[in-house]
């Protein structure tokens, strides 16, 4: 992967830095990305679309790579994860290593946010132009991999406003129901905003805040992917997954974006380092750099 000199702080840089991805260079060269009215329709009517194909085996191999660098809590750009946890759970029998900003600190992790498939299919999802949130690394090793607990993504993102957030989970690994892939329960994007449980607790923590009717239609469907491919979902769609027990790891990254325009609702530090955006501020900036705009 080809690379010029780059800041210490890749989120100076909004713009793809290195060849990892080819680049459309005119309105006709996005066509080849564009979901079909079948998919857009899917994923409104049931909170989610899987099997989108995202990453060649060569960038698969490139961010494995940079993946495990970045497990090291002495990487010596560490300082730059907005969170960092070896291992969220309470339990070192139940291992979730699960971190946030690594866009800041590996070119790979920095370009997949200007991957020209992901693009294209995030602003048909969301209806608009894109604005990067935040990315999310999630592994769960052999053996010991934990579970991530049933939960909705905007329950942790009250802090912006409105609602118009997407969420996109690639695996760098195959998931299937034994390793510990995704799991969503169709169409509860449509209960509303659920209290949050603890992300890497009882796995049906959730159920604690749930009214009688949705645990009646709380019917889970597993959603194996192959490595290098993409699964989007709402920010109200109830999803969790499951333990690994496999010899197999199973290691994915989370790109979170929302619709241009949403705003900060609180005074307070919207992600750790990152300066206050006030209340009723758009959210814009370095660090939450305008992906694709819904023009091209």
């Amino acid at each position: 992967m080809k690379t010029n000199q780059l800041p210490a702080d890749l989120a100076e840089i909004h713009h793809i830095a290195s060849d990892l991805f080819v680049m459309p260079q005119k309105a006709a060269d996005w066509e080849q990305y564009r979901l079909s009215d079948e998919q857009v329709n899917f994923f409104h009517e049931n909170g989610y679309l899987a099997g989108i194909k995202l990453l060649e085996d060569k960038q698969i191999e490139i961010l494995r790579a940079e993946l495990s660098t970045l497990l090291s809590p002495d990487h010596p750009q560490h300082h730059l994860f907005y969170e960092y946890h070896a291992n969220e759970s309470s339990s070192a029998e139940n291992v979730l290593f699960h971190a946030l900003g690594a866009w800041r600190i590996a070119v790979g992790f920095h370009d997949i946010l200007w991957n020209p498939a992901f693009l294209m299919a995030a602003s048909q999802l969301l209806g608009g132009s894109v604005r990067f949130w935040h990315d999310q690394l999630f592994c769960k090793p052999a053996k010991h991999g934990g579970v991530v607990a049933w939960h909705q993504d905007y329950s942790y993102w009250t802090r912006t406003q409105p609602m118009a957030h997407l969420t996109c989970w690639t695996g760098l690994d195959d998931a299937d129901e034994e390793n510990g892939c995704l799991y969503y329960v169709p169409k509860s994007h449509q209960w509303g905003l659920i209290e949050k449980p603890e992300l890497a607790g009882d796995m049906n923590g959730i159920y604690n805040f749930l009214t009688e009717s949705q645990i009646a239609d709380f019917k889970p469907i597993a959603i194996p992917l192959k490595k290098g491919y993409a699964a989007f979902h709402h920010p109200l769609l109830v999803h969790g997954s499951y333990q690994n027990k496999t010899p197999r790891q199973r290691r994915a990254f989370v790109l979170n974006v929302f619709k241009d325009g949403v705003r900060s609702s609180t005074d307070s530090e919207l992600l750790a380092g990152v300066p206050v955006i006030g209340q009723g501020q758009k959210m814009e900036g370095k660090f939450f750099p305008l992906l694709f705009e819904a023009s091209v």
